[in-house]
């Protein structure tokens, strides 16, 4: 076992542990909140092309992913009111500790794609799945207000793919070329940081 997955393993189990009582009370608020399941699956792209089911708190009304892929907003109105919340302080995201757990990502490593954007990367761009994926990275910190930047766009879909996907990528390249624990703890430390200024 390598240095970054022994680091993933120690902290997503010492995570998870430390989180239960947190899970327990999203899992009731999310079931007085609105109907569904607590935890919404999602097929992504991940490590050499392999399909995975990536784990979220939901924050969307049943269905709502059958209306676009795309959250275009805070205010969206397929989000739940708690769902809002979550999303804020990206604590939907923290399911993923199991992902982590389970091999399929990293703490720190390029956001996993649908498969939909990710077959429109060209061969330069694929070189991104040849590393795990990620909770976090560079381009999570610099588009950590994504869904703001696409709210007033007459399309948020072409943009998205035309100039933040490019972005992202150069983004999760540079961290490819150019990482090891250090550089991800910073990450991690940013990220938090990041967070913590929109409380």
């Amino acid at each position: 076992m390598n240095e970054k997955r022994t680091f993933d393993v120690l902290f997503s189990l010492l995570g998870i542990i430390f989180l239960l009582p947190l899970f327990l009370i999203i899992t009731l608020l999310l079931k007085f909140d609105s109907n569904g399941p607590v935890i919404y699956k999602q097929i992504r792209v991940g490590l050499n092309l392999n399909n995975f089911e990536l784990y979220k708190f939901r924050t969307m009304f049943i269905d709502s992913d059958k209306k676009g892929l795309l959250t275009v907003g805070n205010r969206d109105i397929r989000i739940t009111r708690l769902g809002y919340w979550l999303r804020k302080y990206k604590i939907d995201e923290l399911p993923q500790l199991f992902n982590i757990l389970k091999g399929e990502m990293s703490f720190v490593g390029p956001r996993p794609e649908v498969l939909k954007y990710v077959q429109l990367y060209d061969s330069y761009q694929r070189r991104v799945l040849t590393v795990k994926p990620g909770i976090t990275d560079w381009a999570s910190i610099y588009f950590i207000n994504e869904n703001q930047l696409l709210e007033n766009l007459e399309d948020p879909e072409s943009y998205y793919i035309n100039t933040i996907i490019p972005e992202k990528v150069n983004h999760n390249l540079h961290y490819i070329d150019h990482h090891n624990l250090w550089i991800d703890l910073k990450i991690i430390s940013f990220t938090i940081k990041r967070i913590l200024i929109r409380v």
